[in-house]
């Protein structure tokens, strides 16, 4: 019989190694938010998102469902973490006054550049090698009202040349990695192991044998 090494745990968080997403939306007065998330997955070209109720983002797209993906890579870990604990929110919601604080510029808080959009009007973040110009479709209320699951269309895809395999339209996953944050620690993604079955690039990567 296989002795069973695992014991129940309750830990305060289940982020189990996700990535980090920058969010821009257009807020009332006709600037911009950005916001960090690392609730996000995909689906084809889809994308669902999970946002906190209260959230400048949230409500930016309750309003006005254009928004850009932009998704972070290891480098950009201080960026993100900068971000972290300011909130668009004016007032700063109750739930969030103690950890969080107002910022009104969050682009010049990180030290992140925008870079004008094709179709939408939030910018890209020029730092981040892949952004998604992308349109919410449906935010539906969960978790007894405390967030929003938001399904998004993606427009277009703007990748950094120097992330896709020359000829294709393939992200090559030798040079890419995003931001993972695991347990709330950043980590990038370790060395490959292996590949799937349905693969494109298994033979045109740089990392293929």
């Amino acid at each position: 019989m296989t002795t069973d090494t695992h014991r129940v745990v309750r830990p305060s968080i289940l982020y189990f190694g996700t990535p980090v997403v920058l969010l821009t939306t257009e807020n009332d007065d006709g600037t911009f938010n950005l916001a960090p998330i690392s609730s996000v997955w995909a689906l084809g070209q889809h994308i669902v998102l999970g946002l906190g109720r209260e959230s400048r983002t949230a409500r930016n797209l309750a309003a006005r469902s254009e928004l850009v993906i932009n998704v972070a890579s290891p480098e950009l870990w201080e960026q993100v973490e900068r971000l972290a604990p300011l909130t668009g929110a004016d007032p700063v919601p109750e739930s969030k006054r103690a950890v969080y604080r107002y910022e009104p510029d969050k682009f010049a808080a990180s030290g992140l550049t925008p870079a004008g959009s094709h179709i939408v009007k939030p910018p890209r973040v020029a730092e981040c090698a892949l952004q998604l110009e992308a349109r919410a479709r449906a935010l539906t209320p969960g978790g007894a009202g405390l967030f929003f699951s938001v399904e998004c269309d993606v427009l277009r895809v703007h990748a950094d040349e120097r992330v896709v395999v020359p000829g294709t339209h393939h992200i090559d996953p030798a040079l890419w990695s995003p931001l993972i944050y695991n347990f709330r620690h950043y980590h990038g993604l370790a060395p490959e192991v292996g590949h799937g079955f349905r693969s494109e690039t298994a033979n045109t990567t740089t990392g293929a044998a």
